[in-house]
């Protein structure tokens, strides 16, 4: 048997271990990385072939058959894999489901504590000497504010919508969600499910966790970014296509709303001429809300387990 590993070093740059899979097999390959035109020439022959980012189209998939029997993704998302043609060709497809719930929902934090209470901002001023020339024991550069009371609406209630959800009555914070279905909100005493309108007029921040479908690309456009509050926030660390970045950068750049926060863009790495690299009041990250050391061994063991349910007969978390 042989396993190849596309492009093993987001998941693992160093500091884990692929030695896990040595005990299915003595061939084990790990790419750092796989440009397109090399996928077929490193991943044929394979049995088992590893992806995180790496697009396997129908022709490539034709390729590698009928070597190829599983695919592994070392994501929740696969809209990656033709799985129409992986399903036709016989060859079995998983994910890893919500092994980054606490990391994501921490960052979405961080984005919002950002905007409260500028800290980076003022700490750079202290360590600029402003502090010891002030005349008074504290000074502020920007408005300051609590959270409690404030209103977080939460667009897609999975698992990390609802860790945001969590952590948002914390802080006392008034919580709107909108999702496509009904639900249960038992255990929450400041939530309430909301049409998109509300949601979008309403909010203090506004967070995005669904998943990208026809229906929620371009979501965040010129329309519903017009219904929000010139003090809202935006903040997206679920897909880039979710956000029409044109409209929320002239969003930003005319002060339609406050600052919008982002972890993900349509293209990554970021394009240079992206307009949210200029636009005004905007942090963006390099998709790393899920990037937490230990998020990053949950997903390996959860690799690990999905490949030896796969040999034992009984695949878990099969997405075709």
């Amino acid at each position: 048997m042989k396993i190849v590993n596309l492009d093993g070093y987001t998941t693992n740059p160093g500091d884990l271990s692929w030695d896990f899979l040595k005990k299915y097999t003595d061939d084990v390959t790990v790419y750092d990385r796989t440009s397109e035109d090399d996928v077929v020439a490193r991943a044929k022959g394979a049995d088992i072939l590893i992806i995180n980012k790496t697009v396997l189209t129908c022709d490539i998939l034709q390729k590698l058959s009928p070597e190829l029997r599983y695919i592994g993704l070392q994501s929740t998302g696969y809209n990656v894999v033709d799985l129409k043609t992986a399903t036709q060709l016989g060859i079995t497809v998983c994910n890893i489901p919500s092994y980054s719930t606490n990391a994501v929902a921490q960052q979405v934090f961080a984005f919002i504590l950002h905007f409260t209470n500028q800290v980076e901002l003022h700490s750079e001023s202290v360590h600029n000497g402003d502090w010891c020339k002030c005349p008074d024991f504290c000074y502020t550069l920007s408005p300051l504010a609590e959270l409690s009371g404030k209103t977080i609406g939460i667009i897609g209630f999975g698992s990390i919508g609802k860790r945001v959800a969590q952590i948002a009555e914390s802080f006392d914070m008034q919580i709107l969600i909108h999702s496509r279905s009904h639900k249960d909100l038992r255990g929450f005493k400041n939530a309430r499910q909301v049409k998109k309108d509300e949601l979008f007029s309403v909010s203090d921040f506004i967070t995005c966790h669904c998943p990208l479908t026809a229906e929620t690309e371009n979501l965040i456009n010129a329309d519903s970014l017009s219904k929000m509050k010139s003090s809202a926030v935006l903040i997206n660390t679920s897909r880039g296509p979710v956000v029409d970045e044109n409209a929320l950068a002239n969003a930003l750049n005319t002060g339609k709303i406050a600052g919008a926060a982002l972890d993900v863009l349509k293209k990554e790495p970021a394009d240079s001429e992206n307009p949210l690299l200029n636009a005004k009041n905007c942090i963006i990250t390099p998709h790393i809300a899920w990037a937490a050391k230990e998020t990053r061994a949950r997903l390996l063991s959860i690799l690990d387990r999905n490949i030896e349910c796969y040999l034992a007969g009984k695949s878990q978390n099969k997405v075709n």
